[in-house]
C-alpha cells in the first residue's frame, strides 16, 4: 500500500495508485481531503492539462502548493482524472 506522510500523518492511502512522470497520484476517495486546502493557483502543465493546487495543512505545519490534481486533463491523461499528487515536504512510501 502506497501512502503519502506529512507531519507524522498518513495524508493518501491506496493499494494501486498511477506513476506519471515521477509523481505518485491517489485516486481522490484515499486523500484525506480534510488536510488539503485549495488555492487560487492554476497552472497548465501542456499536455496534461490545468492543475489545480492545493496547501497541505497538518497541524501547525503548512507546506504551500504541495498537492495537485487534474479535473479534465487531456484525453492521454485521463487516467489520472481528479488523482491527487503530491509534492516536496510530502514523504510518498511506495
Amino acid at each position: 500500500m502506497s501512502k503519502a506522510v506529512f507531519n507524522e500523518v498518513v495524508i493518501a492511502d491506496y493499494e494501486d495508485i498511477v506513476l506519471l512522470e515521477g509523481n505518485h497520484y491517489f485516486p481522490p476517495e484515499s486523500v484525506r481531503m480534510e488536510y488539503l486546502h485549495p488555492t487560487k493557483t492554476q497552472g497548465d502543465q501542456s499536455w496534461i492539462g490545468e492543475a489545480l493546487f492545493y496547501d497541505v495543512i497538518v497541524g501547525s505545519k503548512k507546506i504551500e502548493k504541495a498537492a495537485w490534481s487534474y479535473p479534465d486533463p487531456s484525453s492521454a491523461a485521463r487516467s489520472i482524472k481528479d488523482y491527487v499528487a503530491f509534492g516536496e515536504g510530502v514523504t510518498i512510501i511506495p
